[in-house]
């Protein structure tokens, strides 16, 4: 008889199922399962892939197809609803925000991390400290070689190297950096991606590279005080004047208590009606354990204690 019940009761949950109407946009995802595609600046490729690969892992039944991309390229998607979760350094405008009301969607920005724009050079460069001040100087092309920074330095011309023209790094430089001035278009270059700037101030002793700090870091050395052998990573004062004791490298300890002058937000711009699987990567990723591993990569987790190290810097 019980067998009887299990066997009607079984079928009644396959008809239930199987009657219940599917969603007008087709979609099947779930806040656990399901593929879905996602856009993210390609400056945070590393971090991105390494909270995808943990989800994955622990929801067998979902797929996250991330779209690695400029910053302008990845919320263009979200408003064209290409992607439904972008991964970015800036909250929406207003403008974006009424685009998206004018078809009755109310899109959601969270806050996942706090990340560094590093500044790396040649190993043969020996200056490595600079002030905010005499890096826009070199941005507007104010200054153009080395010298005028550094009076002894033997180096030429200065050759800045970014990832892409419409990255966050560029958006970031331009605003954040020479107020609004626009960049100097000579001896200032984009490339593609972030790994093509490491390589090429390694094979370049005149140049300088503006990067993402997720890209930097030692996988080899698990308490995040250690960057990429193939480069150094200049220390950055907002003083007028750079000096050991006020100059800063963005490890985490010193993006998380503001020392470091070139910090920037991560943000989730998410634009999902339904309870889908965006909404479920994105609440992992804020997460205790999204932001633990936000907290391994070296960047500093919204939500997640830092443990501070205090070290001698080389």
């Amino acid at each position: 008889m019980k067998k009887q019940f299990w066997l009607i009761g079984m079928v009644f949950l396959v008809l239930v199922t199987s009657c219940r109407p599917k969603p007008k946009d087709g979609r099947t995802d779930t806040y656990s399962s399901g593929v879905v595609a996602i856009a993210a600046d390609e400056s945070f490729q590393l971090i991105v892939q390494e909270e995808i690969d943990v989800f994955e892992g622990m929801y067998p039944l979902a797929g996250i197809v991330p779209r690695y991309t400029t910053e302008v390229e990845a919320i263009n998607l979200l408003l064209k609803d290409s992607v439904r979760l972008a991964i970015a350094t800036r909250t929406f405008t207003e403008a974006e925000l009424e685009s998206f009301r004018s078809r009755n969607f109310a899109p959601r920005e969270i806050k996942l991390a706090t990340d560094g724009l590093a500044l790396i050079v040649n190993r043969q460069n020996p200056d490595s400290l600079i002030t905010v001040r005499d890096f826009q100087r070199i941005l507007t092309g104010e200054v153009s070689q080395w010298k005028e920074i550094y009076p002894a330095s033997r180096l030429k011309n200065i050759q800045v190297v970014f990832d892409n023209k419409n990255s966050s790094t560029v958006r970031f430089a331009i605003d954040s950096v020479c107020g609004g001035k626009p960049l100097a278009t000579t001896d200032v270059h984009a490339l593609n991606t972030n790994q093509q700037v490491i390589d090429y101030v390694a094979a370049t002793p005149d140049a300088v590279g503006i990067i993402g700090v997720n890209w930097l870091g030692n996988r080899s050395d698990t308490t995040n005080l250690s960057f990429r052998d193939e480069i150094r990573v200049m220390a950055v004062s907002a003083d007028d004047v750079a000096t050991p004791s006020n100059s800063y490298k963005p490890y985490q300890a010193y993006l998380y208590y503001g020392n470091y002058p070139l910090a920037r937000p991560i943000y989730a711009l998410l634009n999902d009606p339904r309870n889908g699987l965006s909404w479920g990567f994105t609440f992992f990723m804020a997460s205790d354990k999204g932001q633990r591993v936000i907290l391994k990569s070296g960047l500093v987790p919204a939500t997640q204690p830092v443990r501070i190290v205090h070290v001698k810097d080389e």
